[in-house]
């Protein structure tokens, strides 16, 4: 028995189509043409290579033969035909929207026409929602496909789900055609799978201890402690998908002025946050991607860092000048602002320190709780001066997410309009034709943005999932961007 993350209870079904939040479910019953790795490398599964054309404009994919979906259907080249299509007017078609057309070459080889250049294709493939479901049975399903029955090729079969409380899977004995991320390429080891929504992480954790649950996927940082002091638990850890950050409100005073924003993040200390917080698990964040994303790998002269006195000088040549009690002042004005955060305790810790940290340079802070819907409500709203945020994104278009002007309110709660940052964006997403461009052209959008100073990165956290050694065997080293069917393969059950 498994217990999901919290990030990944409340899927209402297994449809990868249609969803807008699916769980590690998914990736068992369904596989993908592309599978990624934790360092961002892509490797073959159900496609076994690719080829993009120099323009950009077309996609080869040659396809693994002798595949069988758990209803029996073959898996072929007609099955790419289907499918690609039935994305359109689905909440996931922006990841297929690139292309035009499928052409069938032969049996086993189609070609993606494309609309225009989209390097980012590759990255599509391989996300959950790119899972391949039985073009017979879905069909046949209609809305319940994903709910009553979901038909894949994966190492899992759909035995029953009950929404909101656990899924139960069964090996497909068949399965003899695993991606190169697993060591074992053939059937499960584990026979039968329940994966089961567990909302409260305290009661995960206990349940993991007393061998009610085996594995525990997204274990919070917070209980790694407790997780090293029992002897018959362990984990293991993958690189994150996101960073803990500070957001600012550029339409909202002082952080209208760059000047300010840029002395407010490099008074922060990542260190000392990572230490007091996170229990020294993770990394320090300097930038706002990811570290394992060939786009993070700007100038480190253009990071951002801790450094208090350059921080106290910005402010003091702003005109910010300290009174007697030691708070800023200009034009009569106190430097006070509004810090919002979210009630979760890692969220919530992350700001008191922040607060003591913004103190150093004279500048008072009132922190405001809330729960997480009436903070992205402010968010939309401009309501905010900062506020401590999180993402959870393995790739490098979540700066045009959080950032592009076409998406003020929000996600562009920063408010950020500037005519040099958008048209950086316009070419990163719009003008790419291979990845080595895309990656150039990311790299300059980032350090724009940095430039202006837009956000203070803090935290890169870690996936952790933690096992009972007593219920099961785990590999040392676990392999993909997440607990794909590749780790769950190879995971063997004591005895």
């Amino acid at each position: 028995m498994f217990a999901l993350g919290s990030a990944e209870i409340g899927a209402p079904h297994h449809d990868p189509i249609r969803a807008t939040l699916l769980s590690t479910v998914a990736t068992l019953i369904y596989d993908r043409l592309i599978e990624q790795d934790v360092d961002q490398s892509y490797h073959p599964h159900l496609a076994e290579s690719w080829e993009n054309s120099p323009d950009g404009m077309n996609w080869t994919f040659k396809l693994r033969q002798g595949v069988r979906f758990h209803d029996g259907e073959p898996f072929n080249a007609a099955t790419i035909a289907w499918w690609i299509p039935k994305f359109k007017g689905s909440p996931n078609e922006y990841l297929v929207d690139a292309v035009d057309r499928v052409e069938l070459v032969d049996d086993y080889t189609v070609r993606f026409i494309m609309k225009r250049a989209e390097p980012n294709l590759i990255y599509n493939l391989a996300s959950s929602f790119m899972g391949i479901p039985s073009p017979k049975a879905y069909d046949a399903a209609g809305d319940n496909f994903g709910v009553t029955e979901a038909v894949g090729t994966g190492p899992y079969k759909l035995e029953s789900f009950a929404v909101g409380q656990e899924t139960v899977l069964v090996a497909n004995e068949d399965y003899s055609w695993g991606s190169d991320l697993s060591d074992n390429k053939g059937a499960p080891h584990i026979k039968r799978l329940t994966l089961r929504e567990i909302p409260d992480a305290s009661t995960a954790f206990l349940e993991l201890k007393t061998g009610g649950v085996g594995l525990l996927l997204g274990v919070p940082d917070q209980f790694l402690p407790q997780l090293q002091a029992e002897e018959t638990l362990d984990f293991r850890s993958l690189p994150g998908f996101g960073i803990t950050y500070l957001a600012f409100n550029t339409r909202a005073e002082p952080f209208g002025d760059a000047a300010v924003r840029q002395a407010t993040a490099l008074a922060v200390d990542q260190g000392a946050i990572l230490k007091s917080v996170f229990n020294g698990v993770g990394l320090e964040a300097h930038q706002f991607l990811i570290s394992t994303l060939v786009e993070s790998k700007i100038d480190p002269k253009l990071e951002i860092h801790h450094d208090l006195a350059k921080a106290n000088e910005l402010l003091d040549k702003a005109g910010w000048q300290r009174g007697d009690d030691g708070i800023r002042v200009k034009d009569g004005k106190p430097l006070k602002i509004k810090l919002t955060a979210q009630s979760e305790t890692a969220i919530k810790r992350t700001a008191e320190i922040v607060q003591a940290q913004l103190k150093a340079i004279g500048m008072v802070v009132e922190i405001d709780i809330f729960d997480s819907t009436t903070v992205v409500d402010q968010l939309k709203k401009g309501q905010h001066q900062l506020a401590v945020r999180q993402y959870g994104w393995n790739n490098a278009d979540i700066l045009d997410w959080f950032f592009s002007t076409t998406n003020i309110p929000y996600p562009n709660s920063s408010g950020w309009q500037d005519e040099k940052s958008q048209e950086l964006r316009n070419v990163a997403m719009q003008q790419s034709k291979t990845l080595d461009e895309r990656v150039a052209n990311f790299r300059k959008y980032q350090e724009n943005l940095i430039g202006n100073f837009l956000f203070v990165p803090i935290h890169e956290p870690v996936q952790n999932y933690a096992f009972n050694k007593t219920l099961l065997e785990v590999p040392e080293k676990l392999r993909g961007t997440q607990l794909v069917q590749a780790t769950t393969v190879d995971i063997k059950v004591v005895g």
